[in-house]
């Protein structure tokens, strides 16, 4: 084989670690992105947040020798004459330890003029000064919406009952043990005979001596507020329930109680379909014992202990900001002004003082550090510009979609039209894919509510017309045809069908039924009444 030398001509796509930055940026959320953007200052010492610095107000160091004019003069004195008020007519004697609008605390509140440099220490302002008491103890400093959020968890309203309840030292250990045992529903997922062995009984008549504590506290368990704690499964719920207004029942509806009893104790199945027929059939009682039974077993709570969850409520912060603006005439369609949200804007900066002293010292000894601090530069300046360029995309993605659906936000979801990514992609002659990244976890604000960018795309449905209906009009309207329903007599998907023909929409039956799943709305089999 003999050697030699050839040249070769080739294209190649080459991601470079910026383009990768910004590509990653760009698919973030709101929360994800001030998670990265802490992490990068927390690395990067060039990196560092601007704070923007409040303007001097008129009555800062510059206006200290100013001549006080009258107004200001009465309204210095203002305070005195309502506490010399408050004297003589013997207000702050009735209640001292409540703040009056007369009292001297609600005068106005200094908060300096805006800078640092008046007030070199903290102190000199006040800053040790303790809080009015606010029953939470001198070792506890509670924010007023953490104390909001803060809510008792069902274990601990169960041991509080708990001590009220006279057992023996046994019993009431087994009922601790399985009021922790319990979920966050309030079931007891695990049987009596595994929580028994996870204690290691050393033989089987220790074991036996167990299961008869954790029987006997299943029982005090069961007894508990709310009502149905402590079940093993949704039918043993319900009983529980149904039992405890059996106990404060009148004489006529102890029958219907009875009856609505028994079909806890048949497969739940035949509830969830409401079998009528079936129950029936099985002697559970007769049709209308049976119907009323059902309607009031719809009002019990399946889950006892939701309403002791404590939800971290995800406050989604909209990215973008839509507004009409201008005077509406009328016949003349509204504008919008569509603008990012500046809270969710992170405002970084390269440090002046690092960035100055690495320019000052190019030919050090050191050239590797060097080197390295000015990679760390690069990295910082790179960085701001993705994040600029990432809500620069945003913002134009967003301004297209409020172009392309201005009758959204004119008369709603109802006057949506149907949308694709291409769409876009073409107006801006970015990618496809570019598109989905903004798209996906970006939200706006909007008239009707806040809504995620995604939201604002869907397929075509052919109508009679020869245009195409947006799926998510087709969703509305349906929506719309079902709370207008007869609570008797509902709609089925082919009835809706029919009803969208009839709007020129076509729209089959699998589509319908599969429109009506996706908004988590029931067939018509179980959203007639009874």
């Amino acid at each position: 084989m003999k050697p030699g030398l050839s040249l070769r001509v080739s294209q190649h796509l080459t991601l470079t670690p910026q383009l990768q930055q910004s590509i990653r940026l760009l698919q973030l959320s709101t929360l994800e992105l001030s998670q990265e953007v802490e992490q990068m200052l927390d690395e990067n010492p060039f990196l560092e947040i601007a704070e923007e610095r409040a303007e001097r107000e008129d009555f800062g160091l510059d206006q200290a020798d100013v001549a006080v004019s009258e107004n200001d003069r009465d309204a210095e004195f203002a305070p005195n004459l309502v506490a010399d008020y408050a004297i003589s007519t013997g207000v702050g004697d009735q209640n001292n330890d409540e703040v009056t609008p007369l009292s001297g605390d609600a005068g106005p509140s200094w908060e300096g003029d805006g800078t640092t440099e008046t007030a070199p220490d903290d102190g000199e302002w006040g800053g040790d000064a303790k809080a009015h008491a606010n029953n939470l103890g001198d070792d506890e400093d509670k924010d007023a919406t953490e104390l909001a959020r803060t809510t008792e968890s069902l274990q601990v309203h169960l041991h509080r009952q708990a001590l009220s309840l006279r057992s023996s030292p046994e019993d009431a250990a087994a009922l601790r043990f399985l009021i922790e045992s319990l979920n966050d529903d309030g079931y007891l997922e695990d049987p009596l005979e595994d929580l028994a062995r996870s204690l290691n009984p050393a033989d089987e008549e220790q074991l036996d001596e167990l299961m008869h504590h954790f029987t006997v506290a299943l029982g005090l368990l069961h007894s508990l507020e709310p009502v149905g704690v402590g079940a093993r499964n949704l039918g043993e719920c319900l009983c529980l329930q149904i039992s405890e207004h059996l106990r404060h029942a009148s004489q006529d509806d102890t029958e219907m109680l009875q009856v609505a009893l028994a079909i806890c104790r048949q497969p739940m199945e035949l509830l969830a379909r409401r079998d009528i027929k079936r129950l029936v059939q099985l002697g559970v009682g007769s049709d209308a014992l049976v119907r009323e039974a059902i309607a009031l077993i719809g009002r019990l709570e399946p889950k006892p202990g939701r309403r002791f969850i404590d939800v971290e409520r995800n406050i989604v912060v909209p990215d973008v900001l839509v507004v009409q603006v201008g005077p509406t005439r009328p016949g003349q369609q509204p504008k919008f002004q569509v603008r990012l949200n500046p809270d969710v804007m992170p405002r970084l900066r390269v440090h002046d003082i690092y960035a100055n002293v690495l320019r000052n010292h190019r030919g050090g000894k050191d050239s590797g550090s060097h080197a390295m601090l000015q990679q760390r530069l690069q990295e910082a300046r790179w960085f701001i510009k993705n994040i600029q360029q990432r809500f620069d995309t945003i913002l134009r993605v967003s301004t297209a979609i409020v172009e392309r659906q201005k009758s959204f936000f004119i008369h709603g979801e109802l006057a949506m039209r149907p949308l694709v990514l291409r769409e876009i992609a073409d107006e801006l002659g970015l990618h496809e894919s570019t598109i989905s990244r903004v798209t996906t976890a970006k939200y706006m604000a909007t008239p009707f509510g806040t809504f995620e960018l995604k939201y604002f795309f869907g397929s075509g449905l052919g109508t009679e017309s020869g245009g195409n209906a947006s799926s998510t009009a087709v969703r509305a309207l349906i929506k719309q045809f079902i709370a207008s329903e007869s609570p008797k007599k509902p709609l089925s998907d082919n009835q809706i069908s029919d009803m969208l023909k009839e709007q020129g929409i076509e729209c089959a039956r699998r589509t319908v039924a599969k429109y009506r799943e996706g908004l988590k709305i029931a067939p018509a089999s179980l959203r007639k009444a009874l």
